[in-house]
Parts: C-alpha cells; structure tokens; sequence
C-alpha cells in the first residue's frame, strides 16, 4: 500500500510540475509546491455546495529589478510574500508594496503585474484556489 500512495504522490506531482509550469506563464521562476484535489486520507477537496476544489500552491521568485507579464487570475489566489519586497501596480487603482510576513488575497479581475524594485530576489508563496475549469493565471495577451 505504500509503494502505491509513493507512485500516486510522485506522478501527481509529475503533473502539477507541468501544469503549474504552463499555467505560471507571466513569472519567469515557479517552483512547484502543491497541486491537490483531494486530503491527504484521500477525500475529494469540495466547496460547501459540492464543487470540486483543486488547490495548488507554488513559490514565484522575482529577481532584482524583474517584473512580471501583465495578468490577472481566474480563481482566487491567497499571497505570502516570504522574502524581499514587490510592488503591484494594479493601473488605476494604484500601486501596492508588500514586504516579508505581507499576506493577502490577490485581485481577480483586473490586471496587474509586480516588480522587485529592491535588491534580493522577492520570494512568493502563491496559494491557488480553483478547479480543473479555471485558469489559476491569465496572461494578458
């Protein structure tokens, strides 16, 4: 039974690997951390009213004076900045710093993109929560 779960564990991270790589399109540097739908005892991931759930959690890295494509997000996404210092402009809405320890829910609807104005590189914990039927990030084209 172990042996099963380890090839279960490893293909799907195999797969959130290249989900997340596609998926990630406007950061340059995404480790994978987590892509699940279900608990770790292996009960689906569901909203209240049934929905399936998929979340999928990764580390964005932005290095000096880099900034990310412009984007927007399909699902909502819950942001840690764990190290460094980035900057949001949100376009008309203005612009927003957030340094080490900063949490919290990231725009959906509206384009943004952020930028390492500072001199270590900004390191991201990026928490997706969505479904097979949402694009996590949605590059601007």
């Amino acid at each position: 039974m172990k042996i099963h779960h380890a090839a279960l564990a490893a293909g799907v991270a195999l797969l959130a690997s290249i989900a997340v790589a596609h998926a990630e399109g406007p950061y340059k540097k995404v480790e994978p951390v987590l892509a699940a739908s279900e608990t770790v005892i292996g009960e689906p991931l569901r909203l209240p009213d049934g929905s399936p759930l998929t979340v999928t959690a990764t580390i964005v890295t932005i290095e000096p004076g880099e900034e990310t494509a412009w984007h927007k997000h399909g699902v909502p996404l819950y942001v840690h900045i764990l190290s460094g210092e980035v900057t949001v402009d949100y376009g008309e809405k203005g612009t927003r710093a957030f340094g080490p320890g900063g949490a919290f829910m990231e725009a959906m609807d509206h384009w943004h993109r952020g930028t390492n104005r500072g001199k270590e590189p900004v390191r991201i914990l990026a928490v997706y929560m969505g479904s097979d039927k949402a694009r996590n990030v949605i590059p601007r084209d």
